[in-house]
């Protein structure tokens, strides 16, 4: 091992990937709903698709977000019926979305500061994509890894991974 080879800062080790990178990996598509539907109907889809919160979009404008906790919170505890309901009547409207430059941990950042579980991302007024607690953590963990990988090849003298993106 040579001593006197200096090891980079954890930034150089870990590129701080923009979301943008993240969202690339995952399938196109978003799951939407209208504003003027039912939470019934809303509560559907996100059983068909299996995620836990929908893009409310009127024509290609996201004005809100429904996730299972709205639902929980404003349908199941009041008593009120989800058939009657109008998904804008219980929505997030004040929905905290984020650039495909933002990077990695300054989503998980805003994940955690406002304690919610999906970012939808947003590119010159439109949505490209959203991301999850979930894709953000394991791009966290992979990163984690990485970087645990260059210090094992740090100590035992071997050279470095090329992580410089193609």
């Amino acid at each position: 091992m040579s001593s006197n080879r200096p090891y980079p800062p954890p930034t150089q080790i870990l590129p701080n990937l923009p979301i943008r990178d993240l969202l690339s990996r995952k399938p196109r598509g978003l799951h939407c709903v209208a504003p003027e539907d039912t939470v019934y109907r809303a509560v559907s889809v996100m059983a068909q698709t299996e995620v836990g919160a929908l893009l409310v979009m009127h024509e290609d404008k996201l004005v809100g977000i429904l996730s299972e906790r709205d639902y929980a919170r404003q349908i199941i505890l009041k008593g009120r019926k989800s058939q009657e309901t109008l998904v804008e009547e219980i929505m997030t409207r004040r929905v905290i979305t984020v650039s495909p430059e933002r990077s990695i941990q300054e989503c998980m950042e805003l994940l955690t500061e406002h304690q919610i579980r999906h970012l939808p991302v947003v590119e010159d007024g439109r949505v490209v994509g959203v991301v999850t607690i979930g894709d953000v953590v394991r791009a966290v963990l992979e990163q984690q890894n990485i970087a645990i990988d260059e210090l094992s090849r740090y100590v035992s003298g071997e050279p470095r991974l090329n992580l410089s993106p193609p």
